[in-house]
């Protein structure tokens, strides 16, 4: 496991609840009177599925500094695009971009399946070869 993909996971999950703060902060004050119920619900799901899988991608880094896995490389990744693509599809949206961008959102959300897929994979494994 390469020190590399330990920092991406520990430090980018960081900005990624950040950010994920600033935007339900937002539209909890500035935006719930401005958009549709629809809208807000959509705002929510968003913000939520970002905090939730960051949390996910900070546990696997951390996890990954002491087990060494391939596997748990894959999964963070996995879940790193899945909230880029999940999330950040439905904020464009939001911000008026195409409707045509919401392809975009179930393919994260099966990144997001994949990388948890993978995780159980790799600590299965990892438990599994350490057993006596």
């Amino acid at each position: 496991m390469s020190d590399a993909f330990v920092r991406r996971a520990q430090v980018g999950a960081a900005p990624l609840m950040a950010s994920a703060t600033v935007a339900g902060a937002f539209g909890a004050h500035a935006l719930k009177s401005r958009l549709v119920p629809g809208d807000y619900e959509l705002l929510h799901t968003a913000v939520q599925y970002q905090f939730i899988h960051s949390l996910g991608l900070l546990l696997l880094g951390v996890l990954a500094e002491h087990r060494m896995q391939r596997g748990l490389r894959l999964a963070g990744d996995l879940l790193l695009a899945g909230v880029l693509l999940f999330s950040g599809s439905l904020y464009l949206m939001l911000c008026g971009a195409p409707r045509a961008i919401g392809v975009l959102t179930p393919i994260g959300g099966a990144c997001l399946i994949a990388g948890w897929g993978v995780a159980v994979c790799a600590l299965l494994r990892r438990a599994r070869a350490t057993e006596p």
